[in-house]
């Protein structure tokens, strides 16, 4: 599959990449991906993270062997593909 002109590994709707590692700094999420690329993206994102304190966003559990991220406090599950596919809409006028 093509997604802005990149291909991503894609097997029977499958990421064959896992989630490695998941840190912070005061503003984005950043994860490390098992091909070593790391994608970052912004908290703001993601409305249950934004409400969350630092301390919470570090309460995480890596799900699904790798593809998906739970936070239990906070009511949030993000998944490998959406780190890989999203894209921020412009906020309107």
């Amino acid at each position: 599959m093509r997604q802005n002109g990149k291909n991503i590994l894609v097997n029977k709707s499958k990421i064959m990449v896992t989630i490695k590692k998941v840190w912070f700094d005061e503003t984005r999420i950043f994860v490390e991906l098992s091909d070593a690329r790391v994608i970052g993206t912004p908290v703001s994102w993601y409305p249950n993270l934004r409400k969350g304190t630092p301390k919470q966003w570090q309460e995480f559990e890596i799900w699904g062997d790798g593809t998906w991220l739970h936070w239990e406090d906070l009511d949030e599950d993000l998944s490998l593909e959406g780190f890989l596919t999203y894209k921020q809409e412009p906020a309107k006028a």
